[in-house]
């Protein structure tokens, strides 16, 4: 059995549209890649994959899923070939182990830790929110540095207050348990007395690219302390500093629509950019670049410009780390503020178009910056300047591009004075010969005289309604909205009469409570597995987003086919440029409690049909049927004042 740790790391490294890439031609679409069908003959793009989502959908078969479905589907692998396959291609080590007892404690031990550090996370945001210490000190330094309440709410900014456990007392009256908090790291334990690791400071929380939170950053306020400026969470199953990004969840839409990532080192670097509407950015939080911060980024683009301030000691330091980038086949340029200013300060300082412009003017390809930056040093010196085109040539030999590296060693031997020829064989030098496996794409042979007939399907309603309601929580679940409440009455004439309530409700909570009040439970059981996973994520966990990425690692390939569907859905309408042909798609968000009356209605109606129809023909095998009659047409009344609430919600 392949371990749990060797698919997670198969995930995480994976690329849905790199994977795709190696046996179907893809073509950029926005933030998708769309393509033509491999399991169809088509002649225009039904195809799609969303490197942002990391799954893909074919709109003409009615497949889909993530990278291990493709491969399923395509290659017709088994789950565990599939894993062996990508673990591979990825170089993954593969572990094998049977699930012992232990084990599954390992993994239940993983979820209370990530239930810790919510619950932590939680705490922290209200206190700044809701304590006269939290606004007078928190609210106060985030005002002073210009961050606004909407960021502070966007990124669940938090503060810890200064008594020593104010945290740890309440954790444990909510009855968490202390060895979590300790190997979270959140309180240190001495001699049994609980004290808050991060007390007196501000806190950003640290999210994964799925939206979990993972650990916390945190920063003394008062300057006069003794004490480490900069604390983290300590290294733990759950958080691992080289393979997080800061502002990596909440900037993976803007990142992939760009396709373009700005690296910053600060948490307020990422914030102030956000700001400024620049939202395809991500901090390394202080830390040297390690190569999983670079994988994470490479999900999702494969250009990456990293800002400096205008430190040329910490910039020359840093240069010396980025040929990871190099090496792991992405572009990487560079841009320097000004002296005496950083991502931070710039922006606070400057308007969007301006810093938009600065952005543009100022950002220059990394091998030619650090080219002219080392000549324009050394240039004097011919030893050093033979340290530092051996450097750069160091460098160059990281691209695995053979065009690419012609390419920079011709620029390079322009910046340096140096032939050609000299550079390319002092690359030869450096060279590590590796061969590597060439994939072959599969053959695909389209008839242009032959259509495929479809043949047209009863539609199932129930099916539908039910794919409606997972769609609605998976995408709006934890959404606050308002409803009319429903409460129905009998006349003195014996007719219905509905009363309307207004009530606020989260999106989860509403549907949850129309669907015990009916008794009604999926009948589709992949459509009952979500909902049970995405109610537990909502009530327990408080997340909006755990749970999908999770479900998509299950070897079911109908589960993840249906996850698919809900999560792509819409973007079938931009396959074909809807827009330009004046056709616009409604935005759910913005009727959100119409959409969830609409579909609970739908439903009702649905059911009750489905028991006329039952009665009807218990009447047609019944003699004495006076009583079924009698509930026939409560049933039809009831019928029709749903129709008629549904008509006005329409």
């Amino acid at each position: 059995m392949i371990s749990k740790n060797t698919i997670d790391n198969v995930y995480e490294r994976s690329r849905v549209e790199e994977v795709i890439g190696d046996f179907i031609s893809l073509k950029k679409s926005g933030t998708n890649y769309k393509g033509l069908s491999p399991f169809t003959q088509e002649r225009t793009p039904s195809f799609m994959v969303s490197p942002v989502k990391q799954i893909w959908k074919d709109f003409s078969s009615g497949k889909g899923g993530n990278v291990v479905a493709f491969l399923m589907e395509h290659e017709h692998f088994t789950y565990p070939e599939a894993i062996k396959y990508l673990a591979k291609k990825y170089n993954i080590e593969i572990e094998e182990t049977i699930q012992t007892d232990e084990s599954k404690r390992l993994e239940s031990q993983r979820e209370s830790m990530f239930l810790v550090v919510n619950f932590a996370s939680n705490f922290f945001h209200e206190t700044l929110l809701n304590t006269s210490e939290g606004k007078n000190i928190a609210k106060t330094y985030f005002s002073e540095r210009g961050i606004s309440d909407k960021s502070i709410k966007d990124f669940s900014l938090g503060f810890s207050p200064e008594k020593d456990d104010s945290f740890a007392l309440h954790a444990l009256k909510n009855e968490y348990n202390k060895d979590f908090l300790d190997k979270t790291g959140l309180v240190i334990y001495n001699k049994n007395k609980g004290i808050d690791r991060f007390r007196g400071r501000i806190i950003f929380p640290i999210k994964s690219i799925s939206g979990r939170i993972q650990g916390f950053g945190a920063r003394l306020i008062s300057e006069k302390s003794k004490k480490p400026k900069y604390l983290n969470s300590i290294e733990s199953e759950i958080y691992q500093k080289s393979k997080i990004l800061y502002g990596i969840y909440e900037s993976k839409q803007a990142i992939a629509k760009n396709d373009l990532c700005y690296l910053v080192e600060g948490y307020t670097d990422v914030i102030q950019l956000h700001q400024s509407n620049i939202k395809n950015v991500v901090s390394s939080s202080g830390t040297a670049l390690s190569i999983d911060q670079i994988r994470m980024i490479g999900r999702l683009t494969s250009n990456i410009v990293v800002l400096f301030d205008g430190d040329d000691a910490g910039l020359r330091a840093s240069l010396r780390g980025i040929d990871l980038i190099l090496e792991q086949e992405m572009n990487v340029k560079i841009c320097v503020f000004p002296k005496g200013e950083d991502p931070d300060s710039y922006a606070r300082n400057h308007t969007e178009d301006q810093i938009v412009d600065f952005l543009q003017k100022q950002t220059k390809d990394f091998i030619q910056f650090k080219a002219s930056l080392l000549a324009d040093n050394n240039v004097s010196d011919p030893i050093k300047k033979a340290e530092t085109t051996k450097e750069i040539i160091h460098s160059i030999s990281k691209i695995p591009d053979l065009v690419k590296q012609e390419i920079y060693i011709q620029s390079c031997s322009e910046i340096m004075n140096i032939s050609e020829e000299t550079l390319f064989a002092s690359l030869e030098q450096l060279k590590q010969k590796k061969d590597k496996p060439a994939f072959r794409r599969s053959a695909q042979s389209f008839s242009l005289d032959k259509r495929v007939a479809y043949p047209s399907e009863k539609i199932d309603k129930a099916y539908e309604l039910e794919k409606q309601i997972i769609s609605i929580l998976i995408h709006y679940g934890n959404y606050d909205a308002n409803f009319d409440e429903i409460i129905l009455r009998s006349s003195e004439k014996g007719e219905l009469i509905e009363d309307i309530k207004k009530i606020s409700l989260k999106v989860y909570e509403k549907i949850f409570l129309d669907l015990q009040q009916d008794e009604v439970e999926l009948t589709n059981d992949s459509f009952r597995k979500i909902f049970n996973k995405l109610l537990e994520s909502y009530q327990v966990k408080k997340s909006n987003d755990y749970g999908i990425e999770e479900l998509m690692k299950d070897n079911d390939i109908n589960l993840n086919k249906v996850i698919t569907d809900i999560l792509i859905d819409d973007e079938r309408y931009y396959l074909h440029n809807w827009e330009k042909k004046n056709i616009f798609v409604k935005n759910k968000v913005n009727q959100i409690s119409r959409y969830v009356d609409e579909t609970i209605l739908n439903l009702r109606r649905y059911l009750i049909d489905q028991k006329i129809e039952e009665l009807q023909l218990k009447v047609r095998e019944s003699e004495d049927n006076k009583d079924l009659l009698e509930e026939i047409l409560s049933y039809s009344q009831l019928k029709k004042v749903l129709s008629e609430r549904l008509n006005r919600v329409l």
